[in-house]
């Protein structure tokens, strides 16, 4: 009987995560069209800018660091506070969507497949993978009825402007 009650215990949280990850994965399909379609209207609508902006000038400030010692601590905040706002646009993070596989001509996939590249998080966000037990890579974070952008775990060279 104990057995049965813990089957049924595992089987529910499997479930809540997966219909976490489902109800996320509507979010993401519509931030994954913003991004290929320029739009900065929905783009706003599925980022937390000024979490994503602090998450961002941290990443940056930390790189800096540790690449060019003391120098980069009086130079880098203030290079990353324009860095982190400037970064912010679909134009920036459609080359990391390109990394998923979303080109500019590519079908963007339906809820069911996007679901199947989230993983859900302790903390009750949810980031996606490239790979099923990969690094987290985008971090997104329900807020008012929405998934959010929250966070970017990648490689800050994979922002890039595209002048």
């Amino acid at each position: 009987m104990r057995r049965l009650l813990i089957l049924i215990a595992v089987l529910g949280l499997a479930s809540c995560a997966s219909m976490q990850r489902l109800g996320a994965a509507n979010d993401v399909h519509a931030f994954l069209l913003s991004i290929r379609d320029n739009d900065q209207a929905a783009f706003d609508a599925h980022v937390d800018r000024p979490a994503l902006q602090q998450q961002l000038q941290g990443l940056i400030v930390q790189k800096a660091a540790k690449r060019y010692g003391d120098i980069a601590s009086l130079l880098a905040p203030g290079l990353a506070q324009f860095a982190g706002d400037t970064l912010v646009q679909p134009s920036v993070f459609r080359q990391v969507a390109r990394q998923y596989g979303y080109g500019d001509d590519t079908k963007i996939p339906g809820a069911i497949v996007i679901a199947q590249a989230l993983k859900p998080l302790p903390d009750g966000r949810v980031c996606a993978v490239k790979k099923k037990e990969g690094p987290c890579t985008l971090v997104f974070t329900k807020e008012q009825g929405v998934w959010k952008l929250t966070g970017f775990q990648g490689d800050v060279k994979d922002l890039r402007l595209k002048l």
